[in-house]
């Protein structure tokens, strides 16, 4: 059965079912386990073998559009490489002491791209990307936690996950990792492959390979008041128009120069006054920020893009789809994409969010300019690709 989303109050078919989240709904879980306390998930993915192999995600670690670390235990000191990875990093590692990690693997992976859609009972704008870790018998990063919601899906191999709600924070000292001083784990489970372990925010976890797995992080995005702050007064700053200056023609001699006037003040106070913004201000910063790709990734324009003309009919019988690595959000009358924001009508958005499940827009007999003219401009910004038909 195909699960369900809202773009804008546009209900949205998606041939990708949910995961399973045992006997509860998507709902259920969202008011009784969200952001409040762990879920264990036996089978929530029967069958599931992971989607690379430990070498396949060894090589993509040595890619350099790829953020990948490579955490080593040596004794008690602990050691952080990060990527591109080469083969000397690989050659010298201590028997069960390391793990690999690989961030973004949904950018390089359709199959990655799938499983992400499986979460998509929570809002995109929450979701940030699948991780892909993998350690040998023994291995782990050492008992943290993290200030974000994650979901952790084991894949090939079995892995011991020890949590905590009531810990000391303590950190071990001199450590490139933030890990726990003093960690006690208050749970213990062993997952199997298919099985899923749930934690809200500032749960201490450790996780422990019993055999060399695989283990798949779903993480989503909680940036801090602070960071949200910084980057909406940096989009006022790109979007306030004033070319007014400081003036003081009524400039009088103070008796102590080095002093900041009073007039000085109150002038500058009635500037910073001017400072406003609305809800439309607060909608549209939301979605180019929520959008915006990472400092790491770029998008490769078409060297030789195909007219307008030729574009429209090559769609019609092949297919066009998102760049894995493009970030799509919607609000009432527009699309972001990327951190660019596109006015649409109602039926444009409407077929455009389809990208988001890869679904073909057009047919032979189906034709919509506004839908064709904006992909046109995604494609020659790289931030569609032309596939064959799916």
């Amino acid at each position: 059965m195909n699960a369900c989303n809202s773009f804008g109050g546009q209900i949205i078919n998606t041939p990708i079912p949910y995961i399973s989240l045992g006997n509860l709904t998507p709902d259920e879980f969202l008011q009784e386990y969200w952001q409040k306390k762990p879920l264990l998930v036996r089978k929530a993915l029967p069958g599931f073998k992971g989607l690379l192999t430990r070498q396949e995600l060894v090589q993509l670690a040595k890619n350099d559009e790829v953020q990948s670390r490579l955490a080593i235990k040596n004794n008690r000191q602990w050691e952080l490489k990060h990527g591109p990875l080469t083969n000397r990093d690989f050659s010298r590692l201590p028997e069960g002491k390391w793990s690999l990690l690989v961030q973004d693997v949904n950018h390089f992976l359709p199959s990655a791209y799938d499983l992400l859609l499986k979460f998509s009972f929570i809002p995109f704008a929450r979701m940030d990307d699948l991780m892909v870790s993998y350690a040998p018998a023994g291995g782990g990063i050492g008992p943290h936690y993290d200030s974000y919601d994650v979901f952790l899906l084991q894949g090939p191999g079995r892995r011991r996950w020890e949590i905590a709600a009531d810990y000391d924070p303590k950190l071990l000292a001199n450590a490139p990792l933030k890990i726990l001083q003093n960690f006690k784990a208050e749970q213990t489970w062993l997952l199997e492959p298919g099985d899923m372990l749930y934690l809200p925010p500032n749960y201490a976890h450790h996780g422990i390979a019993v055999d060399a797995c695989m283990t798949y992080s779903i993480g989503f995005r909680a940036p801090s008041h602070l960071e949200l702050i910084i980057h909406f007064l940096n989009y006022l700053q790109d979007n306030l128009e004033t070319d007014s200056r400081y003036t003081d023609a009524g400039l009088k001699q103070q008796a102590n120069p080095l002093e900041i006037s009073r007039e000085m003040r109150q002038q500058a106070r009635a500037i910073l006054q001017k400072i406003k913004w609305n809800a439309s201000d607060v909608e549209d910063f939301l979605g180019i920020y929520l959008t915006e790709p990472k400092s790491h990734i770029f998008f490769d324009r078409p060297a030789y893009p195909l007219s307008f003309k030729k574009f429209i009919k090559t769609i019609r019988e092949k297919n066009i789809q998102l760049n894995l690595k493009s970030r799509m959000l919607t609000s009432r009358h527009q699309i972001f994409l990327n951190g660019e924001t596109y006015k649409v009508s109602q039926p444009a958005k409407k077929n455009l969010s389809r990208l988001i499940y890869r679904q073909n827009l057009f047919s032979k007999n189906h034709s919509d300019d506004e839908t064709g003219k904006i992909l046109y401009q995604w494609y020659v910004n790289g931030y569609v690709v032309i596939t064959d038909s799916i």
